[in-house]
């Protein structure tokens, strides 16, 4: 579609300014040096990226993306055109809105996390508006639904937005990733990580993923967390 098209220098990252970024430590640099294409894409879908970042809430990565893949094949639609084989498109906010209780269960998701998508989706059109406003006045907006934290609009803006500085808090893994990478720090909370950051005052997200993508990480001193599956109860 003509919109699409349209879309596709944000989706690329024609609009990101990698330039603007100064590594301030080594292990950056190198990382860096050794990512020269790193980009970060502006979707401009709000919704598209709020609903799976909610689904994402205090849930491990596999339970969110198998709730995503089965809610959005039931409700949503086949993808336009020439596409891959099972590919779907979101579904529309009134079709969230009519997603019975027990097909959110049955795709393990929890009350709370199906309430907020459903507050969310109520007041869809407003949150759209977002897109059109910076970073931090798009996550003011949507941390005005009840639900909807700090972490959840930083994961939402990096995506819809491709904010440079929208840093992740209240992350189970990343502080102590990021304060293991640049100060041996493995146990650093947020206020650490975010003083690790500061350097990086304007680009503290793409700081982070360079750092994840730097493959520096503490090594595991626990099991990873059980995976949960509601559905089955």
């Amino acid at each position: 579609s003509e919109w699409l098209l349209n879309q596709v220098p944000a989706l690329l990252g024609a609009f990101d300014d990698p330039d603007a970024f100064e590594p301030r430590h080594r292990l950056v640099a190198l990382t860096r040096h050794r990512r020269p294409g790193l980009r970060l894409t502006r979707t401009g879908l709000v919704m598209e990226s709020l609903i799976p970042s909610v689904l994402e809430q205090k849930v491990t990565t596999d339970e969110a993306y198998r709730a995503w893949r089965l809610l959005v094949r039931k409700y949503g639609e086949p993808a336009p055109g020439p596409a891959p084989g099972r590919m779907y498109v979101i579904p529309a906010a009134r079709t969230w809105a009519l997603i019975p209780s027990w097909e959110w269960h049955r795709a393990g998701v929890d009350n709370k996390r199906a309430s907020t998508i459903l507050r969310a989706v109520r007041v869809a059109a407003r949150l759209e508006e977002a897109v059109g406003m910076p970073p931090e006045e798009a996550r003011a907006r949507l941390e005005l639904v009840p639900g909807i934290g700090p972490w959840t609009s930083a994961e939402t803006v990096q995506r819809s937005h491709g904010a440079a500085d929208a840093v992740t808090v209240g992350d189970l893994h990343l502080p102590g990733i990021v304060g293991y990478a640049l100060a041996g720090d493995r146990d650093a909370d947020d206020a650490v990580m975010l003083s690790l950051l500061e350097p990086y005052a304007g680009q503290r997200h793409r700081a982070a993923r360079l750092i994840l993508l730097s493959g520096r990480v503490p090594p595991r001193r626990t099991p990873k967390m059980p995976r949960g599956d509601i559905g089955r109860l």
